[in-house]
């Protein structure tokens, strides 16, 4: 037999769960705003970002080359790997090894997106989970495993409460990934104030980015595209097209329909 229902004092909706999303709204919108204040523009080397942008492609041609014909894949892959001519034999980088101590710009880059991101989740988390600890704050509308509950019910050992409970701990941490919507409708959708987007943005840019050494990331490619085969997927899309019962019957009724009424 199921135990009573838990019922919510209404002055925790005051008092608890309203304040912590305001106060996540705001943070998040001063974030925004510092940000923009600390905001610098990153010097960028052309040489590195067209060899980034070479390695994009022939990673491409690789994945996608079963879509245009043989001879199409041929010419593109000896452009990268022609024994004397191709881009990946003959392009030989300086490698600079570049110290992390001594640049200060990368140093200034980390201490501003701790000072920005890092720090203020660290800061309000912590003082919401000291100002705000034990309440609980709201109820998921569907019922949950006991997996749930040291991602729901933070701040709250308690096994008899049901997984479906959020504690305020928790509830903070919903809304820093949760008002996206609200910082793209006031903000814009290019705002600092997305913590999902900003390690969206940190996942993309680590993949895109030039290896240290350029001429080992030409090699393994080099490797990698020398073993590809071209299996054209595309060869006999017009007798498989043909063969296929369109139904064109009902799509002409259907238009008669339309223009009938």
């Amino acid at each position: 037999m199921a135990g009573p229902e838990l019922l919510l004092d209404s002055s925790i909706r005051l008092w608890v769960v309203l304040p912590i999303v305001f106060i996540t709204f705001f943070v998040g919108v001063i974030r925004h705003y510092v940000t923009q204040l600390l905001h610098s523009d990153k010097k960028v080397d052309l040489e590195q970002v067209s060899d980034s942008q070479v390695l994009l492609r022939s990673r491409i041609l690789r994945e996608n080359g079963k879509y245009i014909p043989k001879q199409s894949f041929a010419m593109r892959k000896q452009y990268f790997n022609d024994p004397e001519t191709g881009f990946f034999k003959k392009t030989k980088r300086k490698v600079v090894p570049k110290n992390p101590m001594t640049d200060t710009s990368m140093l200034t880059d980390m201490m501003k997106g701790n000072l920005t991101n890092v720090l203020p989740m660290i800061v309000i988390g912590g003082w919401i989970n000291w100002a705000f600890s034990g309440f609980v704050t709201t109820k998921v509308p569907f019922p949950l495993t006991l997996r749930f509950k040291p991602m729901l019910q933070r701040g709250i050992e308690l096994l008899s409460l049901d997984a479906s409970w959020v504690s305020s701990a928790s509830w903070y941490f919903l809304n820093v990934f949760g008002l996206r919507s609200m910082y793209s409708l006031i903000l814009g959708h290019d705002n600092a104030a997305d913590q999902s987007r900003i390690m969206q943005d940190h996942m993309t840019g680590a993949a895109m980015a030039m290896p240290p050494d350029p001429n080992k990331a030409f090699k393994s490619e080099w490797e990698a595209l020398e073993i590809v085969e071209h299996q054209w997927a595309l060869q006999n899309v017009e007798e498989e097209l043909i063969s296929r019962d369109l139904n064109f019957g009902g799509f002409f009724s259907r238009e008669v329909k339309t223009a009938m009424f």
